[in-house]
């Protein structure tokens, strides 16, 4: 959990640290190189040590940049962002959630660089189509990840029931956690907490229905089976306070037949449930004449700042436009490439588990992109905790969510 901070306290330190950062960029400046300077938050070991190597890379690969990375706490990344566009003081490449980007494209953080030498169109529809607006390019995805469905393979075995997979429905997977569900065991969990880590999980319900972020009503069926699971017990009524870390958390203990997560906590699972004998697919669809069910994207971008010279930036984004750089740092990383043929190295598509989540990333889709995401999010997940607390029918929570998004300028 990222510790939160004052603005205060996070503008000193990323003051300091891009002090510290500033005397080698000096050296190296006088010696003629020009400086590249990325704002990250990445703050786990693993994180740090991935975009060192990356930076060590890309400074090693030529002779006319020197890159160095910034970390700004999490909690104040966006205000800092803000802050900086109003003084100017701004890096040259700034790392960021990837439903954030459209709103900071608006704000004109952002340059225009479609004529970049990249290959656009060698990456994954989805990541890609969250780094750009109005047609325009404005970085590239970093990485990219979804939520997929996880299930307990002994407690299937026992129940003598068949593993969910990608022909799995919801009228299956219903019946599955039904039966499921016993002595203290849910058959199904996800995070629905009132945040847009619950929109990231739930919203997937309402793509899969049919609807989408600004057409809510065509998704009330969505509602409907959250709403009647609930209500059922297979689907636990807990899960409108749980952030993915808690539901994880009850998946490992045994308290859960099945879970809606992301591959980020596999190491979780080896490191504290390690005999736990589970298995990953895809989330069901609708129906049997459906095609496979919508997942949402997460995962970060890499966006170039807009100033004069942007050759720097765009320099490193070349450079980790590399298959080979990219599958390196994604290992190290703990995601997925977004670059079609990265993502195809078999570090991921021969392990069964990894495999499921490549998988359902092929139908997954960003959180909108739209500058107003935020309104829509909170609009969006209010719906969703009033279905599943019950506090309305499905299709008065759709009306009136219908409304919230409408009303989103």
């Amino acid at each position: 959990m990222i510790r939160r901070r004052t603005l205060a306290a996070a503008l000193a330190a990323a003051t300091a640290l891009g002090a510290l950062s500033g005397t080698g960029l000096t050296a190296a400046a006088e010696e003629g190189k020009k400086e590249v300077v990325i704002w990250d938050y990445f703050e786990t070991d693993a994180q740090k040590e991935m975009m060192q190597t990356l930076i060590d890379g890309f400074n090693a690969s030529q002779d006319e940049y020197v890159a160095s990375h910034t970390y700004v706490p999490f909690a104040d990344y966006e205000k800092q962002l803000t802050l900086g566009i109003a003084s100017g003081e701004l890096p040259d490449l700034v790392i960021l959630d990837g439903c954030s980007m459209a709103s900071f494209i608006e704000l004109g953080l952002f340059g225009d660089i479609s004529d970049a030498d990249i290959n656009w169109d060698e990456y994954i529809q989805g990541p890609m189509e969250s780094t750009m607006l109005d047609g325009k390019h404005y970085g590239i995805p970093f990485a990219t990840n979804c939520t997929a469905l996880y299930y307990n393979k002994d407690m299937f075995d026992e129940a003598g029931i068949d593993y969910p997979d990608e022909n799995t429905t919801w009228e299956e997977f219903r019946e599955m956690a039904k039966a499921l569900t016993k002595d203290g065991v849910y058959g199904f969990g996800n995070a629905a907490t009132n945040t847009d880590e619950g929109t990231f999980q739930c919203l997937q319900w309402l793509y899969t229905a049919g609807g989408s972020y600004t057409d809510i009503e065509s998704g009330v069926d969505a509602y409907t089976l959250m709403q009647e699971m609930i209500e059922e017990g297979s689907w636990t009524k807990e899960c409108v306070n749980w952030t993915q870390s808690d539901v994880n958390n009850n998946f490992m203990a045994g308290n859960l037949a099945m879970q809606q997560n992301g591959p980020w906590q596999i190491p979780g699972i080896e490191a504290n449930a390690p005999d736990l004998n589970y298995g990953v697919t895809v989330l069901p669809k609708k129906d049997a004449e459906s095609g496979q069910a919508t997942s949402i994207l997460g995962g970060e971008n890499m966006g170039v700042v807009n100033k004069d010279d942007t050759s720097g930036a765009e320099a490193f984004l070349k450079y980790y436009d590399q298959t080979d750089v990219m599958v390196e740092a994604m290992k190290l990383y703990g995601s997925y490439p977004p670059k079609t043929e990265a993502a195809q190295d078999t570090y991921w598509t021969e392990d069964p588990i990894q495999q499921a989540f490549l998988l359902q990333i092929e139908t997954s889709i960003p959180r909108g992109p739209s500058a107003s995401w935020p309104s829509y999010s909170s609009a969006i997940q209010t719906g969703f905790q009033e279905v599943m607390t019950s506090a309305k029918t499905p299709e008065q929570a759709a009306a009136d969510t219908q409304a919230a998004v409408d009303a989103i300028q």
